[in-house]
């Protein structure tokens, strides 16, 4: 318990009452779930394509074996669950193609389910060794749910990025969080469990930009999803908590990394943030991108019916909102794959003139092309206002850019725009098709014809992933 003198900060409170409390009852977020689990598990086994990936994978100390541990999906791994949180959530977020949250701060809130599934897949394979019974999917999907909750409402108002830090808090946070309730923690400790997340050192975003950007930015979501695993199960031992971990005047979280300000909340916790999250589904690109990208592909559709190609473009011009210039409007050299896919011209330039975007396209090889770096320079970006404001409006959550294509004839074709990408709940019609497409292409990169179709059988099926135990399920992917 918290002393009398040193009460207990609400923000851990509440998101220990949430987690230990809430009853979810929305079908939308459940099916939601689902669907962000086969995406987000798809997206981890494309990333297995990538020796710059898999290089980070398997155990601390090689050789190692973990009876009973959690197994790693798409690999013959099988580890404690926090290093298994750790490859997970690396492969996860390995090719930006996961699951987007947009607000005051960024962030991928399914890089939460690294440390989900691994500790979900580790305590089933304890429960059945001991004779007792396993974890379920569904609870796999309810502590999706609240782990996309806690991140996104935290990330409605709160602008981690403008005081230098990495939207991973918040992953750490919010697994630290659900990962403490699976645990079986009760409340004290759960929040003492949440209140070491916030007191633990918080990654600099200084990997995310020039002249520092680099591929950390594409493992350290798995960093602090296993960093949660990790804190929760210190706080199951009984070690004590920091119950003013935000508020302590000098030494708090507030005025040491947060300019001595308070969180600053929109709604209460429920199921809105699963219910409205952003998948990326065509392309994997930053996703203040999207819908530029989709333009894009418009824009080349146009020129070819014409006859013209980029190479015939004079100048670009892209009508923005305020986010997307802050963190993807770049100019000079870009340096290495995660340079590429944060920046908006290559994003823009490459469908112009291939007709296409996916992840290859961010490698050496390809970035090579003259011809991009000749034509990102053609592209001009400003912040329309009013596509500030509806990137805002939590009833819109609109992620718009319009593209306007000056030829060397002096041509100008009309505005392309698009306010909605394809992911977005208000295409959630068009999109999960897609979505399901995509996770059978990501499927068949790993396994034959027969285990696909048995993954599929179960993971398209609501009622019969829900009721199957976790340890099962995973099994489907080794």
């Amino acid at each position: 318990m918290a002393h009398p003198e040193n009460p207990q900060d609400q923000v851990l409170v509440d998101i220990a009452d949430y987690v230990l409390q809430y009853e979810v009852k929305s079908d939308l977020a459940y099916h939601t779930a689902r669907n962000c689990l086969i995406d987000t598990l798809g997206c981890g086994l494309e990333a297995l394509e990538y020796p710059a990936c898999t290089k980070l994978l398997g155990p601390v100390v090689p050789g190692t074996l973990v009876p009973n541990g959690a197994k790693v999906p798409g690999t013959p791994y099988q580890l404690d669950p926090v290093q298994a949180a750790f490859n997970l959530g690396a492969m996860i977020r390995w090719l930006d193609f996961n699951d987007t949250w947009l607000a005051a701060e960024w962030g991928h809130p399914s890089d939460n389910l690294g440390g989900i599934l691994a500790t979900a897949d580790w305590l089933s394979r304890q429960a059945v060794a001991g004779g007792k019974p396993p974890l379920l999917m569904r609870d796999v999907l309810t502590a999706m749910i609240k782990a996309h909750e806690i991140q996104g409402c935290l990330a409605l108002e709160n602008a981690f990025n403008r005081v230098g830090l990495d939207h991973v808090v918040l992953v750490k946070v919010a697994s630290t969080a659900v990962v403490a309730q699976m645990l079986g923690l009760d409340r004290d400790e759960v929040i003492n469990a949440v209140s070491l997340a916030w007191v633990d050192g918080q990654s600099l975003r200084t990997y995310r930009h020039a002249p520092n950007t680099g591929s950390r930015k594409s493992w350290a979501a798995g960093d602090a999803t296993s960093r949660a695993v990790r804190l929760a199960l210190i706080a199951r031992t009984g070690e004590m908590g920091y119950p003013s971990a935000l508020t302590a005047k000098t030494w708090g979280f507030y005025d040491v990394l947060f300019r001595g300000e308070p969180f600053r909340f929109q709604r209460p916790y429920g199921s809105y943030v699963m219910e409205n999250v952003l998948f990326k589904i065509s392309y994997p690109a930053e996703f203040h991108a999207q819908t530029a990208v989709e333009c894009a592909m418009t824009l080349h559709r146009q020129l070819a019916a014409q006859g013209k190609s980029a190479d015939d473009i004079a100048a670009i011009r892209i009508r923005t909102h305020e986010a997307c210039i802050r963190i993807i409007d770049k100019q000079g050299p870009l340096n290495n794959p995660a340079d590429r896919d944060h920046c908006l011209q290559y994003m823009v330039a490459v469908p112009l003139l291939f007709g296409r975007l996916q992840a290859s396209d961010y490698e050496d090889d390809v970035a090579a092309d003259p011809r991009i770096d000749a034509l990102r320079a053609k592209i001009a970006c400003r912040e329309d206002p009013e596509f500030t404001k509806a990137y805002h409006d939590p009833e819109r959550r609109a992620i718009p850019n319009a593209l306007t294509v000056e030829l060397k004839n002096g041509t100008v074709l009309d505005e392309v725009v698009c306010e909605y990408p394809i992911g977005h709940r208000r295409r959630r019609d068009d999109g999960i098709p897609l979505l399901e497409a995509k996770f059978r292409k990501n499927l068949a990169r790993r396994f034959a014809p027969r285990r696909q179709q048995a993954i599929l059988n179960v993971s398209l099926d609501q009622g019969r992933l829900e009721a199957m135990a976790v340890h099962e399920y995973v099994d489907l992917y080794v």
